[in-house]
């Protein structure tokens, strides 16, 4: 069998710059894609987040209210987007929304208001780990709500993300779709992941099972509350990491903000990962 090329100690002191360390990872056909990779992705995300820390004080200094909804099928990569959105990001004006269940008291409310108090304040950005659209998906297939609160909710939904619309709000929805295999393979990595562990609920078992219900009320909701002034993002999210950039890069593009030409990098997202909603796209989901 032949042996794998490696690089040695001898191959690191020959070398002086990163330039000479290539030519000889080259000369030795050593795959280093992987690598490669990865020094993008960290290279772009760090480019990115200057552009997001300019658009933050541009929204804060010209007092606009940004409510962004993370939205997607368990494990698509919510958290970990919204993680690369936030981290370098001022706390004071940013917020992360993910309320668990309703309360008794909340139960007996109109289902918006618990939304409508964590929606964004003057110069605020907030991030919402699911939203109100809990309630065109995951309740009616966990049995969560009944025929007539889902009713009631897709009729009401619209108008109500028309007044936010109406009073200058500027929302943001993206679905994250991945394939059911990739679910499958997540879920399984929750499970060995100590770190992660925690993340794998009795509803994420369900995931698997009810895939098709799933898919069933995913698509209403889209029928139903893709709309001109609020449309649906579908973000195609198999490779976590090309869809943080991608997300990141609609974001910006959606903004006038200082500083925006100065960028180090493409602003553009790729209209094949990032696409808005539409009947006849084929999604992974």
């Amino acid at each position: 069998m032949a042996k794998t090329p490696s690089l040695t100690k001898e191959d690191f002191e020959k070398a002086s710059s990163n330039k000479e360390l290539l030519e000889i990872i080259n000369k030795k056909n050593i795959n280093i894609d992987k690598v490669k990779d990865r020094v993008f992705y960290e290279d772009e995300l760090k480019k990115l987040q200057i552009e997001l820390v300019k658009l933050q004080q541009w929204i804060s200094k010209n007092k606009k209210r940004v409510a962004i909804i993370f939205e997607g099928r368990d494990a698509a990569g919510k958290g970990g987007n919204i993680r690369r959105f936030t981290e370098h990001l001022n706390p004071r004006s940013t917020r992360l929304v993910a309320l668990t269940k309703p309360t008794e008291v909340e139960r007996g409310q109109w289902y918006f208001r618990r939304y409508i108090k964590e929606l964004p304040n003057s110069g605020e950005i907030v991030f919402f780990d699911r939203s109100w659209y809990n309630r065109a998906v995951v309740e009616p297939v966990m049995g969560f709500c009944n025929e007539s609160q889902y009713e009631n909710f897709m009729v009401q939904v619209p108008e109500f993300e028309h007044m936010l619309c109406e009073d200058n709000l500027i929302l943001i929805k993206f679905w994250f779709s991945i394939s059911k295999g990739e679910q499958l393979s997540r879920f399984n990595a929750r499970i060995e992941t100590p770190l992660k562990r925690w993340k794998f609920s009795p509803v994420d078992r369900k995931g698997q099972e009810l895939w098709d219900d799933y898919t069933h009320y995913k698509e209403q909701m889209f029928s139903k509350t893709h709309t001109s002034y609020s449309p649906w993002i579908i973000v195609r999210a198999n490779n976590k990491k090309v869809a943080r950039l991608e997300c990141i890069r609609y974001v910006l593009s959606q903004f006038n903000y200082e500083g925006k030409d100065k960028a180090l990098t493409t602003l553009l997202p790729d209209p094949n990962i990032i696409m808005r909603y539409h009947r006849s796209s084929k999604q992974l989901d």
